[in-house]
């Protein structure tokens, strides 16, 4: 008997799960699900700004393209930011006109931005440049994003230009006309720099994702967003204070998981990695636990059935012991001889011993090798396999994370914050 050498394991990333509201316990809660970004090809989980856009997405003050992709690292045209600035004024910001409209030399009324142009204009957010045009084609700086969103919003900075500018390193590249209101900018919390927080790059183009995040940062501060917890943000007076919150038992932690459904036999137990889908927050706000934190642990035999059990929270590069427990999972799937294997497994993880058995039963020896397998390698797959011939079926505990992993607080968890 011999068996395809390409059984492999990996790392699971996460598909979202549901939150019962009445499970979260008073002094906490759950921040809305974010939109998901699955429709842009491009924008990976792990993409710094991916929230940001995510959010924009949905509220449509921001789209993709055609193809299903976002570019988030593309530049923007001063035209472009402005119909930006146009959606988010209409759904959000609501200010009204401040100036007369005028007519610039190179935006003609026909042009696909003429209107979004004299809305960014009017209402106070842009300016055009000397000899009366606007430039609409050219990209536009990141200065000049902060600029028109610090000015259109009326923000101001009760701490010396100087000295709030003084946090970042390349602080002498700003132009002079941007020094007010970056600062503003700045104490106002709209400033996201990725990857560096004190490097400012103020007259580099800015990219859509960079767009996106000083957007949806000006949403915050005008009440009309609730906050992404991103290390990116730049906070010139951060409170050091180190505060403990304790987080109820009962809680319910909202998991993800990328898989539609995991297989596994009634007694084999399998490591797994499930990651945080919503910050979980303090009623003022304050994030206890941020989206994207990763929870380790284990699929164990249970009573009737199989139950996920938490080891450890990995969040903000640090590591705790959790006790969570997922309900137990008693829902089965009889595996026949003869049965569509690729039917069985498409989209699914397997759990070694799980995938042993469909082998043995089905006669198939190498099971879509591309699948998620946890736990032994080929060798011991082989082992496993000896258990099951013979026989004509065989019944696996069938998980469907959207359902079946939200895990519960056992006990009070202490969350140190600053």
């Amino acid at each position: 008997m011999s068996i395809s050498p390409r059984w492999q394991s990996r790392t699971a990333a996460f598909l979202a799960l549901g939150l019962t509201v009445g499970a979260v316990a008073p002094l906490v809660s759950v921040a809305p699900s974010f939109a998901q970004t699955g429709g842009f090809s491009d924008v990976s989980p792990s993409y710094w700004a991916r929230d940001f856009i995510a959010e924009l997405s949905q509220r449509d003050i921001i789209a993709g393209f055609p193809d299903g992709t976002f570019r988030p690292d593309s530049p923007v045209t001063r035209a472009q930011f402005a119909a930006m600035l146009r959606k988010a004024n209409e759904k959000a910001f609501k200010k009204g006109t401040v100036r007369n409209s005028t007519r610039f030399a190179d935006v003609v009324s026909t042009y696909w931005a003429s209107s979004a142009i004299d809305t960014a204009y009017t209402t106070g957010f842009m300016a055009g440049y000397p000899g009366n045009t606007f430039r609409p084609e050219i990209n536009i700086p990141r200065e000049q994003v902060l600029t028109a969103l610090a000015n259109g919003l009326n923000y101001s900075s009760s701490t010396a230009t100087s000295s709030v500018l003084s946090y970042y390193n390349d602080a002498s590249d700003i132009s002079n006309f941007a020094r007010d209101p970056i600062a503003a900018a700045t104490v106002n919390r709209l400033v996201v720099n990725y990857p560096s927080i004190t490097t400012l790059n103020p007259v580099r183009n800015a990219t859509r994702a960079e767009v996106a995040a000083f957007i949806y940062q000006a949403l915050v501060k005008e009440g009309a967003a609730q906050v992404i917890s991103s290390q990116y943000i730049v906070d010139p007076n951060p409170t050091p204070v180190a505060r403990d919150f304790t987080i109820p038992a009962g809680t319910t932690i909202p998991v993800k998981y990328e898989r539609d459904k995991i297989l596994v036999t009634k007694d084999e137990t399998v490591p797994l990695t499930l990651t945080v889908d919503r910050n979980i927050t303090t009623n003022e706000g304050t994030v206890l636990i941020p989206a994207g934190s990763q929870v380790t642990g284990e699929l164990r035999p249970a009573t009737g059935g199989s139950q996920f059990v938490a080891k450890t929270l990995v969040m903000n590069g640090q590591q705790m012991s959790i006790n969570a427990t997922s309900e137990v999972i008693s829902k089965t799937e009889t595996i026949r001889k003869g049965i569509n294997v690729g039917t069985i497994v498409k989209d699914a993880a397997l759990g070694t011993a799980a995938a042993a058995a469909i082998s043995a039963v089905t006669g198939d020896r190498a099971i879509a090798t591309e699948e998620l397998l946890l736990g032994a390698g080929s060798g011991a797959l082989v082992a496993l396999i000896q258990n099951f011939l013979g026989r004509n079926s065989v019944d696996l505990v069938s998980i469907t994370p959207g359902t079946d992993l939200n895990l519960r607080l056992g006990s009070p968890l202490v969350i140190s914050t600053k």
